[in-house]
């Protein structure tokens, strides 16, 4: 049966998800604690956290250009993408240990641990990602299965990123018994076990049906001519560039906002008006017969607050995501995806003008924000997909993994300028790394990283959308002329 036709089987979309919930263990973990680990954990000055990420993110995003080449002229018996996926399976969950693993060094040998661990972490991420986002594009040809692939997948990051934002602070804790550094290790050495099983499960679960002709040849210069033509690609790469510095930076900024600006006292009031209170008091009995540290009112109220706060947006970015497709489906990727960036950045912005006490209001436009993101979340790799879709369309040439390294490019240089930023926001204001107040020019410029700022460089995303020319019209009829061409 045609790539284009074939039904995809529902194990096959759960296998193929199961690699990305593996990478987001890590990858979230990144995105959102970074910082925070090396700054409050590991006792790294906020301006040496900042060159760690930029530097070690930027050398990453380089590296997977070179890693699209060299996947789309693998050669096995298993495809072009599927082999890399097992072979770094392993080295990808012990870097990820090592990385967060805080060793008994001065500062200076800390930071080059943290330089070098951090560039070999993402690296491999790199070999690994690269060719498994390569996947979605080579699975099938056939657009609604493909967005179906993309929900499926996303839902698994959302399942991680639920896991990381609203599970592993408190887990940390439990784990090393109030120890963060002993936490995070332990907590890291769990996810790299289920990772390895899931990158496993995903290479034996998936099958790549899109094989470029045997006479297709080409040469890495008419690759990155064909690139440098694509318009649809350029404007997708600054697109994701924008959207990954904007959520490593407010991600990353999260932590501390609850830390720093929201008032404790509000907090555990907010969470003894909706009833957390008794979960705590339970939680703590049971950690109590196990000879484990609780949580403490007011001090601990932070944590909860933070978690609660990140699980609220989660479960509303789910049903974002569940409406994601039929609405694409209905009025396009690129119409639904606008509609979702906008709504996603007026939300951001609001929590600017929100004052420390303002805790409901918090949770209510995390909820919003939320929805309105996970609209855009499957479509992103969809309109990636569309892209690489829209090469062979105009070129009669398939270069699928060069134009998937790429984004992935974006992605990397997005998270590594927004990881950089948060570390570089709270060294240019004053941050104490360990104190537990803050300055009030601190306190500023963590609420401007919150709101403002995320703000900026979505807007920037939403800007450079007006320029992309794929719209549902454009998809339908490059999904019929791709389906002539394959069928001869």
């Amino acid at each position: 049966m045609s790539s284009e036709v074939e039904k995809i089987k529902l194990s096959e979309k759960i296998g193929y998800s199961l690699g990305d919930l593996a990478a987001n263990l890590i990858f979230q973990t990144l995105m959102t604690f970074l910082a925070f680990f090396y700054t409050d954990v590991a006792k790294i000055p906020p301006a040496s956290a900042s060159v760690i990420i930029f530097i070690g993110g930027m050398l990453g995003a380089f590296f997977n250009p070179i890693m699209g080449i060299i996947a789309d002229r693998t050669q096995t018996r298993w495809g072009k993408f599927r082999p890399w996926i097992l072979w770094t399976s392993v080295p990808f969950g012990l870097i990820a240990i090592l990385a967060f693993t805080t060793p008994n060094f001065s500062t200076t040998g800390k930071i080059i641990y943290a330089l070098i661990t951090y560039i070999l972490l993402v690296l491999v991420y790199s070999a690994n990602n690269l060719p498994y986002s390569a996947l979605s594009g080579v699975i099938t040809g056939n657009m609604s299965e493909r967005n179906s692939i993309s929900s499926y997948r996303f839902f698994a990051v959302m399942v991680a990123q639920f896991i990381i934002q609203v599970l592993l602070l408190p887990l940390v804790l439990i784990a090393g018994n109030g120890d963060k550094a002993a936490g995070f290790e332990k907590i890291m050495t769990i996810f790299a076990v289920v990772g390895v099983i899931c990158f496993i499960i995903t290479f034996l679960t998936t099958k790549e049906r899109i094989i470029p002709k045997p006479e297709q040849t080409s040469s890495i210069k008419q690759d990155l001519t064909d690139l440098i033509h694509n318009r649809p690609w350029i404007i997708m790469l600054i697109i994701t560039v924008f959207i990954f510095i904007t959520l490593s930076l407010k991600g990353g900024n999260y932590v501390y906002y609850f830390n720093y600006y929201l008032e404790k006292d509000s907090l555990a009031a907010f969470l003894n008006t909706i009833g957390f209170n008794n979960f705590i008091v339970s939680l703590n009995a049971f950690l109590g017969k196990m000879g484990l540290v609780g949580f403490h009112w007011p001090e601990d109220a932070s944590t909860s607050a933070f978690s609660l706060f990140n699980a609220g947006g989660i479960i509303f970015m789910i049903v974002g995501i569940a409406l994601s497709k039929g609405l694409a489906d209905k009025y396009g990727k690129r119409d639904v995806f606008g509609f979702g960036l906008i709504t996603a950045a007026l939300a951001q912005l609001a929590f600017y003008i929100y004052p420390p006490t303002a805790v409901t209001l918090v949770f209510i436009t995390q909820i919003l924000h939320g929805f309105f993101y996970g609209l855009t979340i499957p479509l992103l790799w969809a309109m990636i997909a569309d892209v690489a879709d829209y090469s062979e369309w105009k070129n009669n040439r398939r270069a699928t993994a060069i134009i998937f390294s790429a984004m992935i490019f974006g992605l990397k240089a997005g998270l590594s300028i927004g990881g950089a930023l948060v570390a570089a926001i709270l060294a240019a204001f004053g941050y104490k790394e360990g104190m537990p107040v803050q300055s009030e020019a601190t306190i500023q410029g963590i609420r401007l990283a919150m709101s403002v700022f995320p703000a900026i460089t979505f807007g920037v995303a939403i800007v450079s959308l007006f320029f992309y020319e794929i719209n549902k019209k454009m998809e339908i009829q490059i999904e019929q002329d791709l389906k002539v061409r394959h069928s001869k």
